[in-house]
């Protein structure tokens, strides 16, 4: 279950990360900031609409959303992988929710920064039945969405000693 501080937490990363990685060169290649104004407002106002978008309960749309704003502010020629520590993002947990990973399968350490918890955590959860082992030797992504999906087992990114 999202909250107004998940939606307010996720606009302000992703004003900043618009910031840096979108504003802050066009500021560089324009020597200027002045005829920016307009477009990072209109941005700000957008920031609020993909997190309500990404935050929500239409699973449909809120995969549309992460997959445009992965594209244009991470691009790159090969498939989206982010280290683990980009799923404690406010971002990261929110694309976490609703699509998951881009892989079927990933290592304990990911599916830890991805729930919040502890490598150890992920290992009690797989041994537990909680979450599934995938053959290869990593947690399914699937098994990690279910998860998050249920409003009493989720995390907000910080460590569970009770590993639920």
């Amino acid at each position: 279950m999202t909250t107004t501080e998940d939606h307010i937490e996720l606009v302000a990363e992703l004003v900043r990360t618009l910031e840096t990685r979108i504003f802050d060169p066009l500021e560089i290649l324009l020597a200027s900031d002045e005829p920016l104004g307009p477009i990072r407002a209109r941005l700000r106002v957008e920031a609020e609409v993909w997190a309500a978008q990404l935050l929500g309960a239409d699973r449909e749309r809120a995969t549309l959303t992460a997959a445009r704003l992965i594209g244009v502010l991470f691009p790159g020629d090969g498939p989206f992988d982010p280290p683990a520590s980009w799923w404690r993002t406010a971002l990261g947990r929110a694309v976490a929710r609703t699509t998951a990973h881009p892989a079927a399968a990933v290592p304990y350490s990911t599916a830890g920064a991805m729930l919040g918890i502890t490598r150890q955590g992920v290992h009690d959860l797989v041994k537990r039945g909680k979450l599934d082992r995938d053959p290869g030797g990593g947690v399914t992504t699937s098994s990690i969405r279910d998860r998050l999906d249920r409003p009493q087992e989720s995390t907000r990114g910080t460590a569970r000693s009770d590993h639920r």
